[in-house]
C-alpha cells in the first residue's frame, strides 16, 4: 500500500512539474515574466524561507536579479529589491498598488477589514486618512498633545535616573515600550502604566500580542486545500487574543463615553484623540458613519502602529551608537552646544541637530521600521519591463533596497555623516531609502514617529553615558543579529547600564 502511493505521488510530481513548465513556457511566449527560482508543488518556495524572509529573499535577488517572482504556496508575490523598481510601484504605477494582500488573522482583527492601516483603497479608507491627515495627526493636534508627550519623556528620564542612581541595568527595548505605549495611549486616550508595572492584562501587552500574531506566516491562507483548516492554532489564539482586545477597548470608551455625557471633557482639560473621534462619530454631517467597530479598530492600529515601531527604531539607534563611540561622542557636543546642559532636548530643538538627524537616519537605513512593503496588484500592468498580473502580491523589500551597494557606498557601514553629504530623507520622495513607505499609502503617523525618536534618542545621550552589559558583564560592543517579526526586534535585547553625566531633574523643572 505504501508503495502504490509512493507511485502514484511521484506520478502526481512528474505530471505536475511537466505542466508548470509547459505553462511556464506558453506564458513567456505571451508575457515578459519576472525570473523565478524551481517551484516545488504544493507549497511553491516556501522551502526558500526562514523565519527572518526579507534576508532571505535580499540572497535570492542576488541570484535572480532585483525583480523576480515567488510562489508562497498557491500564492503569487513578486519581491522588488530595488529603488528605480520600488519607485515604479510606489509613484509611476501607485493607483494600481493601493490594497494589501490578505491575511486572514488580520480579516478577523478588523472585523473584515474595517481599520485604516490595513483596509483595502476605497470611499471608507479615503474617509479615514482624511480624518487622519486633518483631525487627528495634524500639525494643530500634536502641537496641542504636546504636553503629554513631553512629560512622559521626563517621567522616563527621571525613572533611568533613578536606576543610575541605584547602578542597576536597564532592558531598553522593555522600558522604550512602556514609554512609547505611554505616550500613545495618553495621547489617544488619556490613559498611562506605570513603568514599573508589568500587568499582563493591559493594552499595550495585548496590542504586543496582536502584532506578534499578524507577522506569523499562516498556512492556511497560502495553501489552498488548507483554507478552512486552523493549522497552526492561530485562528483559536486570535479569538483569545481579540476578546481581551475588546474588553479592554470597551472600558475606555465608556469611561470616554460617560465622561463626555457629564461635560468633564469641557472643564478645560485636553482633548484627546479619542475625544475628538468620538466626536466625528456623532457628526451626522460626516460621509461615513463611525460604528463601535470602527472605533475599537481604529485604536488597535494606531497603538500597534506607533508603540514597536517607535521604541525598536530607538534601541537600534542606541545599540548602533554603543559600538561607535566617537559618533555618539560627535551627537553629545552637538546638543551641547545647541541645547546646553539645562534644559532636555525638546522637539522645537530637532531641526538645529542636523548630526541627531543623520544618526536616525542611518539607523532607519540599515534598521527600517518595516523590512517589507506589502502590497496587492488591482490590475495587469508593467514594473521594470516585467508583465505583473492582476492579483499579484508584492514584497517591496526595503531592508534590501537600503543596503544596495550600487546606491550606498560601504552600506553595511553604520556612518551618519553620508547624509551630511546628500539631501536625502526619510519621507518617501528618495526610493533608496523608504522606512515609512512612499506614495499614498505611506505611514500617516511619520511626523508624529520622527519627533518622538529624535526627542527620545537625544535626551537619552544627552543625560546618560550607556554601558552594555552581556551575561552580568559589562561589554564594548554588541552584536546586530535580528529576530522575526513583522517590524525588525533584536535577537538579544539591549541590557545596559546607564551612567549619568547630567541630573535630569532640575533640568526639567
Amino acid at each position: 500500500m505504501v508503495d502504490l502511493y509512493m507511485i502514484c505521488f511521484t506520478l502526481f510530481l512528474i505530471c505536475y512539474t511537466i505542466i508548470s513548465r509547459l505553462h511556464k513556457s506558453s506564458s513567456r511566449n505571451t508575457f515578459h515574466l519576472p525570473p523565478m527560482p524551481f517551484r516545488i508543488p504544493i507549497i511553491g518556495h516556501l522551502h526558500l524561507l526562514t523565519s527572518i524572509p526579507h534576508q532571505d529573499l535580499q540572497k535570492l535577488s542576488i541570484q535572480h536579479g532585483p525583480i523576480f517572482r515567488l510562489f508562497l504556496g498557491s500564492t503569487p508575490w513578486v519581491v522588488v529589491s530595488s529603488p528605480e523598481a520600488a519607485k515604479d510601484i510606489l509613484k509611476t504605477n501607485d493607483s494600481l498598488f493601493l490594497d494589501r494582500p490578505y491575511n486572514s488573522v488580520i480579516d478577523y482583527f478588523t472585523y473584515g477589514s474595517k481599520g485604516f492601516v490595513f483596509a483595502n483603497h476605497g470611499p471608507y479608507w479615503k474617509f479615514f486618512k482624511k480624518i487622519t491627515m486633518s483631525k487627528l495627526l495634524s500639525s494643530t493636534t500634536l502641537d496641542h498633545l504636546l504636553p503629554m508627550r513631553r512629560d512622559e519623556i521626563t517621567c522616563f528620564i527621571k525613572y533611568l535616573y533613578k536606576k543610575s542612581k541605584d547602578g542597576k541595568s536597564v532592558k531598553v527595548e522593555e522600558d522604550l515600550m512602556k514609554l512609547t505605549s505611554n505616550v500613545i495611549s495618553r495621547m489617544f486616550m488619556n490613559k498611562r502604566y506605570p513603568l514599573e508595572d508589568d500587568k499582563s492584562g493591559d493594552l499595550p501587552k495585548v496590542i504586543g500580542e496582536i502584532g506578534e500574531i499578524i507577522g506569523k506566516f499562516n498556512f492556511s491562507d497560502h495553501i489552498w486545500f488548507c483554507k478552512h483548516l486552523d493549522l497552526q492554532g492561530y485562528g483559536k489564539a486570535s479569538k483569545d487574543i481579540k476578546r481581551r482586545f475588546d474588553i479592554l477597548v470597551d472600558r475606555i470608551l465608556k469611561e470616554h463615553e460617560d465622561a463626555r455625557q457629564n461635560k468633564k471633557d469641557n472643564n478645560g482639560e485636553m482633548k484627546d484623540m479619542l475625544n475628538i473621534l468620538l466626536d466625528i462619530s456623532e457628526d451626522d454631517t460626516m460621509e461615513v458613519k463611525l460604528s463601535r467597530e470602527n472605533i475599537r479598530v481604529y485604536i488597535m492600529d494606531i497603538l500597534s502602529a506607533g508603540i514597536d515601531t517607535t521604541a525598536l527604531t530607538i534601541e537600534w539607534a542606541l545599540a548602533e551608537l554603543i559600538n561607535h563611540p566617537n559618533i555618539i561622542k560627535k551627537a553629545v557636543e552637538e546638543i551641547d552646544q545647541v541645547v546646553g546642559q539645562n534644559r532636555l532636548v525638546q522637539e522645537s530643538d530637532i531641526p538645529n541637530l542636523p548630526y541627531l538627524q543623520s544618526i536616525v537616519k542611518e539607523s532607519l537605513r540599515l534598521h527600517p521600521t518595516l523590512p517589507m512593503i506589502l502590497k496587492s496588484s488591482t490590475q495587469d500592468c508593467t514594473i521594470a519591463g516585467y508583465h505583473i498580473p492582476a492579483k499579484t502580491n508584492i514584497f517591496i523589500n526595503v531592508w534590501s533596497i537600503g543596503r544596495d551597494e550600487t546606491h550606498w557606498e560601504s552600506p553595511l557601514e553604520f556612518r551618519p555623516e553620508r547624509f551630511e553629504e546628500t539631501q536625502i530623507d526619510v519621507r518617501g520622495r528618495h526610493y533608496q531609502l523608504l522606512p515609512f513607505g512612499s506614495g499614498r499609502r505611506m505611514c500617516p503617523g511619520i511626523s508624529l514617529g520622527l519627533l518622538m525618536v529624535h526627542t527620545i534618542l537625544g535626551s537619552m545621550i544627552q543625560c546618560f553615558d550607556w554601558r552594555a552589559e552581556k551575561d552580568g558583564n559589562l561589554t564594548n560592543t554588541v552584536d546586530m543579529e535580528e529576530c522575526p517579526g513583522i517590524t525588525i526586534p533584536r535577537a538579544n535585547p539591549l541590557v545596559c547600564i546607564p551612567v549619568a553625566r547630567l541630573d535630569p531633574i532640575p533640568l526639567s523643572n
